[in-house]
């Protein structure tokens, strides 16, 4: 089995999980839909206008983001200050894709939050093998998000939050 038949297969495991990508160049846009779409992701949704970011999170729910950081009207940066500022979600992946080859801009885009920070042209492989990884990472986040709220909702209540009067034992 090749790398690309490995690939397409994880990929299944995760094929419901939902993947944004934003970036201002639709040849960028097209390449990375095509990438998804053959590797067997089925939920991806691209946005070219930055500004959009957030009410496209709050409607569409993303797994992962692919955010390109050189864009008009918001760059990549004031993008991942308000997804974090926003994100009530306690892990979602963000992996930079940018033809910025500054250090400096890799360093500010991972303190921004950043998860990942890859460069273009970027390796089509290294791509999804990434995402695998996050994706994966976030599957497990959410689930063991969903086996404490179950925990807890199954706990019997606290001493002190019941609603009769509490009793004090020591007293006869």
């Amino acid at each position: 089995m090749n790398e690309t038949e490995q690939l397409r297969g994880a990929a299944s495991r995760f094929s419901e999980m939902k993947i944004l990508i934003i970036d201002d160049e639709l040849a960028n846009v097209a390449l990375l839909e095509d990438l998804l779409s053959d590797s067997g992701y089925t939920q991806v949704k691209s946005i070219m206008d930055p500004r959009l970011t957030i009410q496209t999170c709050s409607e569409f729910e993303p797994d992962v983001v692919l955010l390109d950081l050189r864009m008009p009207h918001m760059d990549g940066f004031a993008v991942l200050e308000a997804l974090r500022a926003k994100s009530t979600d306690a892990f979602l992946p963000v992996i930079v894709l940018t033809a910025d080859i500054d250090a400096q801009s890799k360093y500010r885009a991972l303190r921004a939050g950043a998860t990942d920070y890859l460069l273009k042209p970027f390796d089509h492989l290294e791509v999804l093998l990434r995402m695998g990884l996050f994706m994966e990472r976030r599957r497990i986040e959410y689930e063991l998000h969903h086996e404490k709220a179950k925990a807890e909702a199954a706990m019997p209540p606290r001493i002190g939050s019941s609603p009769w009067p509490a009793t004090n034992c020591a007293r006869r």
